[in-house]
């Protein structure tokens, strides 16, 4: 049988402001991507989802950024590949102390917005995210997009890699995500984010936004958890994946 793992941003508040409906959310996905606090999240709300993730057996996975809470990760940044590694090592530290008091661990990493686009070609950039996860744990397994230099260089450093898919996000015919400044970058009907679900899922391909179809082959499904609708979308995702015959289940 087919199987994916279903993973979704959570942990993206900061104080009193909550952006995802994170305990909703737990009940669908199989992998929680924690905000580590330097694009959003804080102590108390890493904690509460770490505890949260640790009682339903979801994996929780650590969202490191750019340290950029006023733009939410998504601004480019230049940062010396020294520094973004430590940052790096950091917050996987900060989360690791709140996964381990729940009872858990931090199972894998995953980079956030504007780093997480800035890995898919930046040799410098991807190595120093590798440096800082070797740093912090060098057997973790490192969330990115096919063919990536993240994936590569990650791999070449003996870390497991986990390709991922978005089956909210519009792609270009090379396989790459369509910045979020251009029109059309989110895609927010339901029925479609529930067919291209399936379609990575099942045929590992999904429709460019110029039409074409591409192949994109994933080992895990993310959906945002700040869009509008992100709780109903997901359970319509998870129920529509099943009914296809894929099995939702945990990459680790």
């Amino acid at each position: 049988m087919t199987s994916i793992d279903l993973n979704a941003d959570l942990g993206e508040g900061f104080g009193r402001w909550r952006l995802t409906d994170d305990e909703r959310l737990l009940s669908v996905v199989t992998s929680a991507n924690v905000a580590c606090g330097f694009h959003a999240g804080d102590a108390a709300t890493m904690r509460r989802v770490c505890e949260l993730a640790a009682e339903r057996g979801v994996r929780i996975g650590a969202q490191v950024s750019y340290r950029d809470l006023a733009g939410f990760g998504r601004r480019p940044m230049d940062v010396p590949p020294d520094e973004l590694a430590a940052e790096v090592a950091y917050q996987i530290g900060a989360l690791e102390v709140f996964a381990r008091a729940a009872g858990s661990r931090v199972a894998y990493v995953k980079p956030h917005g504007a780093l997480y686009n800035r890995v898919v070609r930046d040799e410098e950039q991807a190595r120093a995210v590798v440096d800082g996860v070797v740093l912090a744990d060098a057997g973790l397994p490192v969330l990115g997009l096919p063919g990536s230099r993240l994936l590569e260089l990650a791999g070449k450093a003996g870390l497991p890699v986990v390709p991922e898919a978005f089956a909210d996000r519009a792609y270009t015919d090379e396989g790459t995500l369509v910045p979020r400044g251009q029109e059309g970058a989110v895609v927010t009907g339901t029925e479609s984010v529930v067919a291209r679900s399936v379609g990575l899922a099942r045929h590992a391909e999904v429709d460019a936004c110029s039409g074409r179809r591409i192949e994109v082959r994933a080992r895990s499904l993310c959906l945002h958890g700040d869009t509008p609708g992100a709780v109903d979308l997901a359970l319509r995702v998870r129920a529509a994946l099943e009914a296809s015959g894929v099995r939702v289940e945990a990459f680790v």
